[in-house]
């Protein structure tokens, strides 16, 4: 039987890749929702529409991520690296135009 604190333990893992997982996965699909929505070569409403359909799709593979990785501060800083890219294409397109 596991001790008290190997399982507060393995509880406290699960909660933090779940909130790295849906923190994360929401500050990445709502960059690429922007980006998306203001750089696919369509009418606006269609690229939105688009935009934000994919956007479930990217939230939902960063949370299998979140799980999937074997480090969790791993998985952490690689979706906050794609979340700063995708900020970071989004205000290069934000100041060409």
């Amino acid at each position: 039987m596991p001790s008290r604190a190997s399982e507060l333990r393995r509880v406290a893992g699960i909660v933090a890749r779940l909130l790295a997982g849906l923190g994360g996965g929401y500050a990445v699909a709502a960059m690429a929702s922007a980006w998306l929505a203001t750089s696919l070569p369509m009418p606006r409403v269609e690229a939105v529409i688009t935009a934000t359909l994919l956007s479930f799709l990217i939230l939902a593979g960063c949370i299998v991520w979140a799980f999937a990785a074997r480090r969790l501060g791993r998985m952490a800083v690689g979706i906050a690296i794609l979340a700063a890219i995708l900020a970071g294409l989004l205000w290069l397109q934000g100041a060409a135009s």
